[in-house]
């Protein structure tokens, strides 16, 4: 009778030990965040369908970038430069439209960031620089180099199948930053989920040590991982120069901190060996979510930046826990 019980009881305590504390929180962070706001901004338009349908189209980008960044977390690793990628693919991909046409410049966008990607990748993978140092180094390096490629200066994109593909048409109704959202959601879940690679980057992550003994390439994985970060950011830049018509330098320029929170928040652990794509998705909606509510409430950017420091830090606190358990 006692072993018919614990087998009655092991399948729901091994569930529970599957879903780390992280998982929840994300999910119940994200319904309170939305039930304060509807109920303290109920006359302030929070609940219309234009405002919710700006939270998800100005989320997109960071969604994207986040996706990344969860291979990168995941494999104990760190891409501070996503920043600085998004505005040199962006205006990489507006410079090189206006001179050759729309398939060079796509493909001028993605490329930058999967080189800064490649770059990155091959310092920390066979130098063997720590990541952190790496990206933070590229971040000021590109952050000089998307200033210095046009002067300052705004470039705009007046292709109009460009801005419509990646940044204001839509397709079913349904806007084009919404789907790129949802096939990059898709793709980057199965890949990490259900494929050899991504259980590869949760080994690295968990202990490189024991992964280079039991046969996978821990140099590959970490390559593969940042160029991945890099073709992602690279992305979100063609998603930026489509919707604004224009890049300039500044884009992306101030997402390094939410990408990282939605990211954290949304489960990924700190350290590596966990994280989860769909979480991230949860995460970067909840803080496009915040920094709206937070818009309409009419707190300035500081206050909005000290909130923002707050729920990273309580992010980084419940990761660590999780990494230690």
């Amino acid at each position: 009778m006692s072993s018919a019980h614990s087998s009655a009881s092991g399948q729901p305590a091994s569930l529970v030990s599957r879903l780390n504390l992280q998982q929840y929180v994300v999910y119940l962070g994200f319904l309170a965040i939305f039930l304060f706001f509807a109920i303290v901004l109920r006359d302030s338009g929070f609940l219309t369908v234009r405002n919710l349908s700006n939270i998800m189209l100005q989320t997109a980008p960071v969604t994207i970038m986040a996706i990344g960044l969860v291979f990168v977390m995941s494999a104990g690793e760190i891409d501070l430069s996503i920043g600085s990628t998004v505005a040199v693919s962006a205006l990489a991909a507006a410079v090189t439209i206006n001179e050759y046409g729309l398939v060079a410049g796509v493909v001028a966008g993605i490329g930058a960031g999967v080189l800064i990607g490649l770059l990155n990748g091959a310092l920390v993978a066979y130098v063997k620089l720590p990541s952190f140092l790496v990206t933070l180094a590229t971040l000021g390096l590109f952050a000089g180099v998307s200033r210095s490629m046009t002067n300052l200066r705004s470039i705009p994109v007046t292709d109009s199948t460009f801005t419509g593909f990646f940044g204001s048409g839509s397709f079913l109704g349904v806007p084009s930053l919404i789907w790129w959202t949802l096939v990059a959601v898709v793709c980057g879940h199965v890949i990490y989920r259900e494929t050899r690679f991504g259980a590869h980057v949760l080994a690295t992550g968990d202990n490189s040590r024991a992964a280079s003994v039991s046969g996978i390439s821990v140099p590959r994985i970490r390559l593969a991982v940042l160029m991945i970060s890099g073709g992602l950011a690279g992305l979100a830049g063609l998603l930026y120069a489509g919707r604004l018509q224009a890049a300039k330098y500044t884009l992306g320029e101030t997402d390094l901190m939410t990408v990282i929170a939605a990211v954290i928040v949304g489960g990924t652990l700190l350290n590596g060996g966990k994280g989860t794509i769909i979480g991230a998705l949860v995460g970067s909606l909840m803080m496009g979510m915040l920094n709206n509510g937070l818009i309409l409430m009419g707190l300035s950017v500081s206050d909005q930046m000290i909130v923002r420091g707050l729920i990273i830090l309580a992010a980084v606190a419940v990761s660590l826990r999780e990494k230690s358990r």
